[in-house]
């Protein structure tokens, strides 16, 4: 899982937008600030051109085997055509059909309940953290759409108003995120798979900050509140 956020990229810019939830696979650059290589592997191979390339490197390992072969299959693009779409479309995408057999439907909806649920209550702790008392927080999921590798899941916190944007998490935040977002009971590739037999790889839950309980406001002035020395 990575946390999208103007303080968790090198390209906060791309992250700017006019509406939420703002889509970022395909559009967004994804630039962490601290990822390790296993991430970033990850991460490149989301990328189209990377993966055609790939895909083609076995026409170019035998131009470079047998050189005399090299013009000959130049001249064959349909088949270069032909092995990136099979790739594509078979390998790293399953059919209709496929996608109904990677999760049973009760599985898949309880998944999905059960992520409505911890990204409520994120966002009401987050509201209550900043005080909050009006406009609507969106915890936006977002897994790509490839099968059959690790699921990468880039998971933003969004507001619409005063203006839209996608909101700078402190540390706590993305903490929080990190320990309940995906914990015992749901965990990435359980959403890959319910992702995967909807066809939907977009997830927004929506919370309006008027919703915070006195309760969670409590918790998080409790939570602020420096620690004071106990007497000796």
């Amino acid at each position: 899982m990575l946390i999208v956020a103007p303080n968790t990229v090198l390209n906060p810019a791309a992250l700017e937008t006019r509406r939420v939830p703002k889509k970022l696979f395909r559009r967004v650059a994804i630039l962490p600030r601290r990822a390790g290589p296993a991430a970033w592997a990850r991460i490149l191979f989301d990328a189209q051109l990377l993966r055609y390339l790939g895909a083609l490197a076995p026409f170019v390992a035998a131009m470079l085997i047998w050189p005399r072969l090299a013009f000959p299959i130049a001249q064959a693009p349909i088949l270069m055509v032909l092995l990136v779409g099979v790739v594509e479309m078979k390998v790293l995408r399953l059919s209709a059909s496929a996608r109904k057999d990677v999760i049973d439907e009760d599985d898949a909806a309880r998944a999905l309940d059960t992520l409505r649920f911890r990204a409520t209550r994120i966002l009401s702790r987050i509201a209550a953290r900043r005080g909050l008392s009006e406009g609507e927080l969106h915890l936006v999921v977002e897994q790509s759409e490839l099968a059959r590798v690790v699921p990468l899941t880039l998971v933003s916190v969004q507001r619409a108003s005063p203006g839209a944007e996608v909101l700078a998490l402190d540390t706590s935040e993305q903490e929080m995120l990190r320990a309940e977002l995906f914990a015992e009971g749901l965990d990435e590739r359980t959403l890959h798979r319910a992702n995967l037999r909807e066809d939907v790889f977009l997830r927004d839950v929506g919370f309006a900050a008027e919703g915070v309980s006195a309760h969670a406001r409590l918790a998080a002035l409790m939570d602020a509140a420096p620690a004071r020395e106990v007497p000796a």
